[in-house]
C-alpha cells in the first residue's frame, strides 16, 4: 500500500514543466511562421495550406531524420543550442535535392526527466535551423520517459515536407558524361561518422585546433543549403544534387547517376578541413575509409551542364558558398574515381 496517493510527478513526469516549456518556446516558433500556416503551438496537429498559387503540378516531398551519435557529444560538451540547426539541415537538404522547397517541419524530442533550460536550448536552435531553410515549425512532441532515458539524456527526430511542380523535379535522369560537379563546402562533418568520432576523442582527447578546441570543431552546426541552391535554381539548370551524409561523396553521389556514368572526383580541388586531418592522424584512418564515413569538407555536390559552370559557381559563391569545380561525370558504370 501507498502512504500517499500517487501522481503522474510521481512517475517522473511533470506535466506542469511541459506546459511551460510550451509557453517558452512559442516566441521561437513564431519566428518560423509562414503565410501558409492556419494554427498556432499547441493544438492535436499543425495546419498548412499548400500555396497552390505558385504550384502548377505540386509534387509533395518528405524526408525525416536524426543527428546520429552527435548527440552523445552535445551531451558531453554541453552545446545543446547548436544540436537543433543540425536535426532541420539532416531533413531539409534531403528535400531539397529533389528540387523541392521545405515548407514545415515537426520534431520530437524525448528525454528520461524535462530540463526545460535544454529543452529551449535544442528547439530554439531547431526554429534557427526552419528560418534559414525557410520552413515552418508548425509542431512536434515532447516525451518525458522516465526508465527510457537517464537524466541528461535526449533523443531527437525531425520531419519535413517541401514541394516542387513535377516538371521541375531533379532526378539526376539528365547527367551526361562531360557534365560538371560542383562541390559545396560543409561546416565540418555535420551529422555523420559520429560513433568513430568519439572512438577518436577517446583516443585524442579534446586538444585545440588553430586555437579552438576540437570538441567545439565537431560541434559545429549542419550547413543548410536551400537558400542558395533555390537561388542557383532560378538561373540553370541543375541535372543532379547529392547531400554527402553518411557514405561520404563514395556512396552519395552515385545515388544520382544512372547505371553508365560515375564521377570522377579531383582530390586536388580543396584542402580537407584540419578537423578531418586530425580524425584522420589521431585515429589511423585510411583514406578510402574516410571517404566513405566522412563528408571530408563537401557538404552537397551540385551537376549541372559544362556550360553552366561559370555562372553556377558564380551565383553560388554570390549566396556565401565555398564552391568549387569538384569533378566531372564520366562514361562507364563504376565506383567514384578519385584523381
Amino acid at each position: 500500500m501507498t502512504s500517499k496517493p500517487l501522481t503522474y510527478k510521481d512517475a517522473g513526469v511533470d506535466i506542469d514543466a511541459g506546459n511551460r516549456l510550451v509557453e517558452r518556446i512559442k516566441p521561437l516558433v513564431a519566428k518560423t511562421r509562414r503565410p501558409e500556416v492556419l494554427s498556432g503551438l499547441g493544438g492535436f496537429g499543425g495546419l498548412f495550406a499548400m500555396p497552390t498559387d505558385r504550384y502548377k503540378d505540386p509534387v509533395l516531398v518528405s524526408g525525416t531524420d536524426g543527428v546520429g551519435t552527435k548527440l552523445k557529444l552535445a551531451q558531453i560538451t554541453g552545446i545543446h543550442d547548436t544540436i537543433g540547426i543540425d536535426l532541420v539541415a539532416m531533413c531539409v537538404n534531403d528535400v531539397l535535392v529533389q528540387g523541392a522547397e521545405p515548407l514545415f517541419f515537426l520534431d520530437y524530442f524525448a528525454c528520461g526527466r524535462l530540463d526545460t533550460d535544454v529543452a529551449v536550448a535544442v528547439i530554439g536552435g531547431i526554429a534557427d535551423g526552419c528560418v534559414q531553410a525557410g520552413a515552418a515549425l508548425i509542431g512536434g512532441e515532447t516525451a518525458e520517459m522516465p526508465d527510457m532515458y537517464t537524466d541528461g539524456e535526449y533523443d531527437l527526430a525531425g520531419f519535413c515536407v517541401g514541394a516542387v511542380d513535377r516538371q521541375d523535379l531533379i532526378d539526376g535522369s539528365t547527367i551526361v558524361p562531360g557534365d560538371v560537379i560542383i562541390g559545396l563546402a560543409s561546416s565540418g562533418p555535420h551529422s555523420n561518422g559520429y560513433s568513430l568520432i568519439r572512438k577518436v576523442l577517446d583516443i585524442g582527447g579534446n586538444p585545440d585546433l588553430n586555437g579552438t578546441p576540437v570538441q567545439e570543431l565537431l560541434m559545429q552546426p549542419t550547413r543548410i543549403y536551400v537558400r542558395s541552391v533555390m537561388a542557383l535554381m532560378k538561373l540553370v539548370t541543375i541535372k543532379g544534387l547529392a547531400h554527402i551524409t553518411g557514405g561520404g561523396i563514395t556512396e552519395n553521389i552515385p545515388r544520382i547517376l544512372g547505371k553508365e556514368l560515375h564521377a570522377e572526383i579531383d582530390v586536388n580541388s580543396w584542402q580537407q578541413p584540419a578537423v578531418f586531418d586530425w580524425l584522420q592522424s589521431t585515429g589511423q584512418i585510411a583514406t578510402d575509409e574516410m571517404r566513405r564515413t566522412f563528408n571530408c569538407g563537401v557538404g552537397m555536390a551540385v551537376v549541372v551542364a559544362a556550360a553552366d559552370e561559370a555562372s553556377a559557381i558564380e551565383t553560388l559563391s554570390r549566396s556565401g558558398e565555398n564552391a568549387w569545380r569538384l569533378g566531372e561525370i564520366k562514361a562507364g558504370a563504376s565506383a567514384v574515381a578519385y584523381r
